[in-house]
C-alpha cells in the first residue's frame, strides 16, 4: 500500500475511538501556543483516534472556546490537531481531502480544483509523531501549522466550512471520531458546517 493509498483511506475510513497516551497528555497540558493564538482561552473539547483496517493512522484533537456551539462552527474559531502514527505523503492528504469534500458536496468543481491545488502545495509528508494542525478563522478561511510552526493559509471561508466538514459533518465517514473531538463541546446540537 502506498502513502498516498494509505492517507486516502485514512481521510474516508470508518474511525475507531480509543484511549491513547497522546490524548491523555493533550488533556492535561496548556493548549499549544499555536492554538491559544486562535482560540481565547482555548479548551479541549476532545480526542479521539483514528485506525483504518486496525492500523493506528492518528490522534486527534480538538480545541475550541467557551461557548463553542458545534451547529455554529464555521462561525467561531477553534483548532483540529492531528499528531500522526505513520508516515503519509501530503499530496496523498491533499487528494483524499478533495475527494472528501466533493463526497459531502461542498464547493464547485472549479473551487474543488483550486483548493486541491493549495492544499498540494501547504501540505507537508507526516510521520510518526509529526502534527499537522489546521485553525478555522471565522469569515477568512485556514491556517495550517506544521509541529507547531505556521506553513501557509487558504484565506477562503467557503475552504475552511468544506475542509473541517471532513471531520465535523454529521455526514462524515468517520461518526465516532467526530463524537470524540466534540463530546466536551457545548452545548450539543446538530452541526451547521
Amino acid at each position: 500500500m502506498t502513502p498516498a493509498t494509505l492517507a486516502a483511506a485514512a481521510l474516508v475510513a470508518a474511525a475507531t475511538t480509543i484511549s491513547s497516551p497522546a490524548a491523555s497528555a493533550a488533556t492535561q497540558a496548556e493548549p499549544p501556543a499555536h492554538v491559544r493564538q486562535h482560540v481565547s482561552d482555548a479548551r479541549l473539547a476532545g480526542t479521539g483516534r483514528l485506525t483504518w483496517f486496525g492500523f493506528h493512522v492518528y490522534d486527534a484533537a480538538l480545541f475550541v472556546p467557551p461557548g463553542f456551539d458545534l451547529a455554529r462552527a464555521a462561525e467561531q474559531p477553534f483548532v483540529l490537531e492531528l499528531t500522526y502514527a505513520r508516515r503519509l505523503d501530503g499530496k496523498g492528504i491533499a487528494e483524499a481531502s478533495r475527494d472528501e469534500i466533493a463526497r459531502l458536496g461542498f464547493g464547485s468543481e472549479a473551487q474543488r480544483a483550486r483548493w486541491h491545488e493549495q492544499m498540494a502545495a501547504l501540505f507537508p509528508a507526516v510521520e510518526r509523531g509529526r502534527r499537522l494542525a489546521g485553525a478555522n478563522l471565522p469569515g477568512h478561511g485556514a491556517r495550517f501549522y506544521f509541529d507547531g510552526q505556521f506553513i501557509g493559509a487558504i484565506d477562503d471561508p467557503d475552504f475552511a466550512r468544506a475542509f473541517f466538514a471532513i471531520w465535523f459533518d454529521e455526514r462524515t465517514r468517520a461518526p465516532q471520531l467526530r463524537e470524540s473531538l466534540v463530546k466536551g463541546a457545548a452545548p450539543t446540537r446538530s452541526a451547521g458546517i
